[in-house]
């Protein structure tokens, strides 16, 4: 496992994925470098989730391959620890624990499963706090934050655990949209300090300002893809044509 930073931090290739009979991922294929950030778009269903859940070995998959850092995700003797130490992901649904603060909240992960010091895991909470623009909010029970606030302190205790890549699966499909923007600013701001990212979003004057490049995902496969520039302004299949003119 000799990974360098000149290769695809992941490397997708040919991933099928199938529920039952019901054949969801049928054949993708990209490469993520370090730094990169990767917009996946598409209407509901067509794969989007299940793809980023199988790069963290939350879903296993039928055929191909998927490397991270040069690691084979779908090998049956992988440490699923190991892997999600340098690979972050920020769900839909916040899952912070209602009864621990916001600091704790972050602090849980670092000090339990890196064990990690527990002077310096706070020093590094409190600085991810400030990170995710939560100042005076380190002492806060989730039900005292807003969603966007709560979906910040979830970003900052994926961060907490130091990943190498961050996944985010549709983070604000389920906030007001007056807190949307708060969560796009900080992950705005992690993409702009260098983290690589793979978000699986909506948003899509988000992913024109910061992708590298989009991937357009239909029925489980990816039929259009480029950087945002050319994505928007010339797209060529007719389903993202079709795609971009309901939502744009």
């Amino acid at each position: 496992m000799n990974w360098t930073p000149d290769q695809p931090m992941v490397s997708i290739k040919d991933v099928h994925k199938a529920f039952g009979d019901f054949e969801v991922l049928k054949g993708v294929s990209f490469d993520v470098m370090k730094g990169e950030v990767i917009c996946i778009i598409g209407p509901s269903g067509s794969g989007k989730s299940t793809l980023i859940r199988c790069i963290n070995a939350l879903n296993d998959i039928q055929q191909g391959s998927i490397l991270v850092e040069g690691q084979e995700v779908n090998d049956p003797n992988l440490d699923k620890l190991e892997l999600r130490k340098k690979v972050g992901m920020v769900f839909q649904q916040y899952n912070l624990f209602p009864h621990k603060t916001a600091l704790q909240n972050i602090m849980m992960a670092p000090i339990r499963v890196l064990k990690r010091d527990k002077k310096e895991t706070e020093e590094l909470a409190r600085q991810l706090i400030r990170k995710v623009r939560l100042e005076g909010k380190e002492d806060s029970y989730p039900g005292e934050l807003s969603g966007g606030q709560q979906q910040r302190v979830a970003i900052a205790r994926s961060l907490a655990m130091k990943p190498d890549i961050m996944l985010f699966d549709e983070v604000t499909a389920a906030l007001d949209p007056e807190t949307v923007g708060e969560v796009l600013l900080t992950i705005k701001e992690l993409a702009q300090d260098g983290m690589t990212c793979i978000l699986v979003t909506h948003e899509m004057g988000f992913a024109r300002e910061v992708a590298d490049h989009i991937y357009f995902t239909d029925k489980g496969l990816i039929i259009e893809h480029g950087p945002p520039k050319t994505f928007f302004d010339k797209a060529k299949d007719p389903r993202t044509k079709e795609f971009l003119s309901q939502i744009l």
